[in-house]
């Protein structure tokens, strides 16, 4: 790891790389860079975020991270995308789009005003117009065999074709360097330049949402036919911003797309800022620290212990409050994986001990400083979706009495003769490392259980979780669409691969019930969201029984941006759409 003194410097050196200041400088530097906009926003200036991990992937088909989603979500677009503020599926490339009565055929016009971000790995080193072709080339390359693909499943049993296109694929590899060379998916037709039609097998209640998801990003064949999979710095989209540079492990910057198809409701071409600088400062106490000295114009999770002085502060009526305070509950769970197919965790038992043992209430509350929304006394999904009460979802509440029962049943009375275990976690500030610690010392205590800790960096415990080299894992699950389907997919036997030893996404913790999946594809074939919740719901119970994991906390977001930040929206989801953001130019 480099020195804190190489991230400060290089951040700087960027900053002025880009050559404009940001919006919240003093009046006289933010007046030189910010113009007039229709509606009284402005144009300019250098918008500046800092993420604790580095980015693991941008190529759309192997982002499994928040972090790589939030970088690539500017870049590059998919069919729909999620409104920030309600996280509506709206239209992002199509123009318009049309269902047949069945719910077997969708039909979808794109907008005629999109182009790819000028590149050389176009001939002209100009980015040509998108059309169906394209959309065409990324949804079968979604379709292709590839280990380091993780979104097949978005078309899958779903998709006429796309099955059977997959199995072909993975057969003869030469697929993956040429997927339009051969028939295609049959379920997916070119109808014009600007028409596409997808065919399903049966209608799905999910469809759309996955078009918005980013293993369903669009991107040339130029560029990936030039750069491959190597698009962690090659990036071609047709979104509001492209990537300018690149300082591994440090900073990335994002600069507009002047040539972007989006406008605002009073005609404005979009974006609004002229870049994007993300840093990748791993202590949120120095984070904090920049924030407040007017160098990061957003902060996203204040450190634990400074919680307590914002809320006192953070009063829209104290006038010497300098930011604004955005509080919601989040589409994100924190819990601890077990590896459900490994030596320990196979045994249904422990997993309950283990459920049972750990009191969530005094985390949240003495560890956590109560930041976190609730206990996480329910199911994996949050309490955020509409017609989804989780407290109908019987889960697990601290109950010494049940955990050694459960411990002894197992044939580990009193702790005695318990294997070791080591509980993964990465360097994503104090606050998890805390849990962590707390975890480790209610165990010990409770069941006379050693756990030993290890913490390392995010891609490493990325590795880690898709190939099952773990035992003790600590996670948490962000939603990348709104939905609780989005919770419940990650524990479909049907992705699992044939040798648990492989690859295994979304299914990290090899989790498989039959009676689950039977209730999870009556949700999907649901013909309405209601009768699709009933049937995730009663998945989701089964789940809880098998306790294939510990849900320890809901998350609320707390996040401070300065006060000059303007259409930038909290949602629970921290979906990030930089399009529409402007800095307001002091008076």
């Amino acid at each position: 790891m480099r020195k804190l003194i190489a991230v400060i410097l290089s951040f700087t050196f960027l900053s002025l790389f880009v050559g404009c200041g940001s919006g919240n400088q003093e009046k006289g530097d933010a007046e030189t860079v910010l113009t007039p906009a229709k509606g009284g926003k402005f144009y300019g200036g250098v918008f500046k975020v800092n993420e604790a991990e580095y980015i693991k992937n941008l190529f759309p088909l192997s982002i499994i991270d928040i972090y790589s989603y939030r970088i690539a979500s500017q870049i590059y677009e998919g069919l729909f995308k999620f409104d920030q503020k309600t996280l509506q599926i709206t239209p992002s490339l199509v123009d318009s789009y049309a269902k047949s009565d069945d719910q077997l055929v969708y039909t979808f016009k794109l907008k005629d005003n999109v182009f790819f971000h000028d590149d050389k790995c176009f001939e002209s080193g100009k980015g040509r117009k998108l059309s169906a072709k394209d959309i065409l080339y990324s949804f079968n390359l979604i379709c292709t065999y590839n280990k380091n693909n993780q979104y097949a499943h978005l078309f899958t049993d779903i998709v006429v074709g796309a099955k059977d296109y997959y199995n072909a694929s993975k057969a003869d590899l030469t697929f993956t360097k040429s997927p339009e060379g051969q028939s295609g998916v049959s379920g997916f037709k070119v109808i014009d330049e600007l028409t596409f039609e997808v065919t399903l097998e049966k209608p799905n209640s999910m469809f759309l949402y996955n078009l918005a998801r980013p293993g369903a990003f669009i991107f040339p064949k130029e560029a990936y036919e030039a750069y491959g999979e190597d698009m962690r710095t090659k990036c071609v989209g047709t979104g509001p911003y492209q990537i300018a540079s690149v300082d591994e492990d440090i900073s990335i910057i994002l600069s507009k797309n002047d040539n972007y198809h989006g406008k605002d409701e009073h005609g404005n071409q979009l974006p609004f800022l002229k870049a994007i600088v993300v840093s990748f400062v791993k202590d949120k106490k120095i984070e904090f620290l920049k924030f407040k000295k007017g160098e990061l114009d957003m902060m996203y999770r204040v450190p634990t212990e400074d919680i307590i002085d914002i809320l006192a502060e953070s009063d829209e009526t104290n006038e010497n409050f300098k930011y604004h305070l955005q509080r919601t509950p989040e589409m994100s769970t924190q819990f601890l994986a077990m590896n459900n197919a490994g030596k320990i965790f196979n045994d249904i038992n422990i997993r309950k001990a283990f459920n049972f043992a750990i009191d969530r209430q005094r985390i949240l509350e003495y560890i956590l400083n109560g930041e976190g929304y609730m206990e996480g006394h329910f199911g994996i999904t949050p309490p955020v979706f509409d017609n989804y009460d989780i407290e109908d979802i019987q889960g697990y509440k601290y109950n010494l009495d049940s955990a050694k029962y459960y411990l002894a049943k197992a044939g580990y009375a009193d702790g005695k003769g318990f294997p070791k275990v080591t509980l993964d976690l990465n360097t994503e500030g104090e606050q998890y490392s805390n849990v962590a610690l707390e975890v480790k010392k209610q165990l010990k205590d409770k069941l006379n259980i050693e756990i030993e800790l290890k913490i390392s960096p995010f891609a490493q415990i990325a590795e880690k979780s898709i190939m099952g080299r773990y035992d003790f894992l600590r996670l948490a699950w962000i939603a990348d669409y709104p939905s609780p389907e989005n919770y419940l997919w990650a524990y479909y036997s049907k992705t699992l691969p044939k040798n648990l030893e492989d690859k295994s996404w979304p299914n990290l913790i090899r989790y498989s019930n039959p009676k689950f999946d039977v209730e999870y594809e009556k949700a999907l074939g649901a013909s309405d969201q209601k009768t699709a919740m009933v049937h995730f719901k009663k998945a989701e119970q089964i789940l809880m029984q098998d306790a294939p994991f510990v849900v320890l906390w809901y998350d609320e977001g707390y996040r401070l941006i300065q006060r000059n930040i303007k259409d930038f929206p909290n949602n629970p989801m921290q979906y990030r759409d930089f399009s529409t953001v402007y800095f307001e130019k002091s008076n």
